[in-house]
């Protein structure tokens, strides 16, 4: 027997391997296992070589699990070690034993691993002792028994085996008897090892017999050693990539269509990534795009790692260029990964651009389902908006598509505004909406549906790239001056605006939520008597406080609506006329007070002009001192009678009614109300 240290600088090298070398302790097995594939691998090299003349035909992977004696056992028919093997990879720690047969076989190794050694040592963290009883494929090797118990000593022995290849039997202390149960190490195993590339067997396949669960003779492989992504697309059909992604995700709906990847230059990269049903929200699907290296799971946690706007998709990527064991903030920075992710982001925007170019017709039936991931990319990544602007479809309310190009040639001699701005009208709810997109097709305007939860940041971002292009919401003024080609005049002066907000603003309902504006347009006579808009700048803004971080000033702040009313509407026509017969005499006398005592004022105002303080004479400071406290209690009662006058009208609360109720907003007690006063206007 044969005693000595492992070549380690510190006693405290273990503990640190057994807490702190993986975040996930699970992860032991996939290493233990990946080694005993790597070591398969490297002797089917040896045997395509013609080095190894033995049978591999049967070689596997075995995983035993013993819970009476806590022992958990790996075992391959691979290349084996002898002694002096056992002594340089295993002893000591971090010699790569694959590094250096890569370097020895690199034209000719395939699927190496690639990380024995420091791998191998993920056993202590759940194991009190470990053992490796080896045999190498040289002829006359001894077969030898190296011994540790997690402590810098360790023994090696001649041992028995019959075949070649490595039993690594691992004693699991009491913290870590989860790793006893079946169950358990079913799940693990499925997690990382489901596509190695040799056959992995844990125990037997089971039958229902007499009642119970019973095992058969025949071994439980619980992988698939040539998944679809390692096969040439050429020989895959339809239903081949439909069936791994039903393999991938048992629950869910069939993807759109598929992008294969696999190139060999300026690295190796493979895989299969899925275009899923979206819903018209944005769900950021963590753990979707499983991450492989040479069929060894990695991670599933991508974010990161992939531009963000692909972590909507589902599928597998497998590199052998991306490390098995690190960490993911090491990945975010590797620059192997990045070249991936950037090569990635063009395939799925080439692809997308050939899908389209193929069949427009099937592209434009799966828009719905698609924009969400377009549009996100779009939002995150440069390269990908660039290309994407050839594919991305706007559609209409009449259901009809175009192209960016397209849509600017459609609308361009129509809706060009006076600065010569080109206005993309739209709305994000055709229903509620409707009757102002049917006063903009009534002026031959056209308007896009743009629905979802990206519209506000794809807008703002648009109009930045484009400042010869606006996006107006039909909703957020009233149709004549959605696209204005002309200074508008106003048809009311102020004062006579301050003197009819009141009425209207005295039958708005009282919230906190809400702030309504009022306004006075002639929209003819034909024309609703009150139309309710929403300004487009606030509501961009509300949009985006809820959106995003940094801008909950705008997401806070309260609703703000218009109120424009009609003045040439018979009915509003009706509510002045009612207005100068109740109160047209007290407005009158109210207001020729008022006049009078401006114009006082004034000359007051004027009389100081060039003086300084001391020069104004105490008697006219007073007198203007009582004029503004006039003039304010003057403004004050007519506002009150106004008000007064409003609340009164059954008419004008008939009307700001109507508006609310077109716009979803009367409920409750409100739209009783309404019924019952609708019925009285009426007898």
């Amino acid at each position: 027997m044969q005693k000595g240290k492992i070549g380690v600088s510190s006693d405290n090298l273990f503990p640190i391997i057994k807490k702190f070398l993986y975040s996930d302790h699970d992860i032991f097995l996939r290493e233990i296992v990946s080694n005993a594939v790597d070591a398969t691998q490297k002797l089917k090299t040896l045997a395509s070589k013609g080095e190894y003349s033995g049978n591999l035909e049967n070689a596997k992977v075995r995983v035993s699990l013993d819970p009476a004696a806590k022992t958990l056992t790996v075992s391959d028919n691979g290349i084996g070690m002898t002694a002096e093997e056992i002594e340089k990879y295993i002893n000591q720690i971090a010699f790569s034993g694959a590094e250096e047969f890569l370097d020895k076989y690199k034209t000719d190794a395939h699927a190496i691993i690639g990380h024995f050694g420091l791998g191998f040592y993920s056993s202590f963290m759940v194991s009190e002792k470990v053992e490796i009883i080896s045999k190498s494929y040289q002829e006359g090797a001894q077969a030898v028994r190296w011994t540790c118990d997690g402590s810098p000593e360790y023994n090696i022995e001649d041992a028995e085996r019959d075949e070649t290849g490595t039993d690594i039997i691992m004693h699991i202390n009491d913290d870590s008897a989860e790793f006893l149960a079946k169950s358990r190490l079913s799940d693990i195993l499925n997690k990382y090892c489901k596509f190695l590339p040799v056959p992995v067997v844990f125990g037997k396949k089971t039958t229902w017999k007499d009642g119970k669960e019973t095992d058969t003779d025949e071994d439980n492989q619980i992988n698939e050693t040539a998944p679809a992504w390692t096969k040439k697309p050429v020989d895959l059909k339809d239903e081949d990539y439909l069936a791994f992604y039903k393999k991938l995700y048992p629950y869910s709906e069939d993807p759109l269509f598929n992008i294969h990847l696999n190139v060999d230059y300026p690295f190796n990269l493979t895989g299969i990534l899925y275009f899923p049903k979206l819903k018209n929200t944005i769900e950021v699907q963590k753990n979707k795009i499983q991450l492989y290296c040479n069929q060894v799971f990695v991670t599933d946690s991508v974010e990161g790692i992939v531009p963000e706007f692909l972590t909507l998709l589902h599928g597998v990527l497998d590199s052998p260029d991306i490390p098995l064991n690190v960490s993911r903030s090491y990945l975010q920075s590797d620059s192997n990964v990045k070249k991936i992710s950037s090569h990635i982001t063009k395939k799925v925007a080439d692809r997308l651009k050939e899908i389209f170019k193929e069949n427009r017709g099937e592209f434009e039936k799966k828009w719905d389902n698609l924009k969400i991931f377009i549009e996100y990319g779009m939002l995150t990544e440069e390269k990908f908006k660039e290309k994407a602007k050839e594919f991305f479809l706007f559609k209409n309310t009449d259901g009809k598509y175009f192209t960016f190009e397209e849509y600017e040639t459609l609308i361009k001699e129509n809706q060009t505004d006076k600065d010569k701005k080109l206005v993309y009208l739209y709305t994000s709810d055709a229903e509620e909406q409707y009757s102002f997109i049917q006063a903009a097709k009534n002026k031959g305007y056209d308007v896009l549906l743009i629905d979802d939860v990206l519209a506000t940041p794809l807008l703002n971002r648009w109009e930045q790239d484009y400042p010869d292009k606006r996006f107006v919401r039909v909703d957020s003024d009233i149709v004549d001056h959605l696209i204005r080609k002309e200074d508008p005049a106003d048809e009311l002066s102020w004062d006579e605006k301050e003197e009819l907000s009141p009425i209207f603003q005295s039958v708005c309902p009282d919230s906190k939520e809400i702030n309504y504006l009022i306004d006075f347009k002639d929209m003819g006579e034909t024309g609703n008597p009150i139309v309710i808009t929403r300004n487009e700048f606030m509501r961009r803004m509300k949009d985006m406080g809820r959106f995003q971080g940094g801008m909950d000033f705008y997401g806070n702040l309260p609703e703000s609506l218009n109120l424009v009313v009609n003045t040439a509407h018979p009915l509003v026509k009706k509510v002045f006329a009612e207005k100068d017969e109740n109160i047209g005499e007290e407005l009158t006398a109210i207001n020729d007070t008022l006049a009078n005592q401006k114009i006082e004022r004034e000359q007051l105002e004027k009389a100081k002009d060039g003086k300084k303080d001391e020069d104004i004479p105490q008697a006219d400071k007073e007198k203007l001192e009582d004029l503004n406290k006039h003039i304010a209690q003057a403004e004050q009662e007519k506002q009150e009678r106004l008000k007064a006058f409003g609340k009164e009208n059954p008419l004008a609360k008939q009307l700001v009614d109507l508006a609310l109720l077109s716009n979803g907003m009367l409920k409750g007690e409100a739209l009783d109300k309404f019924v019952k006063r609708s019925v009285e206007l009426i007898k």
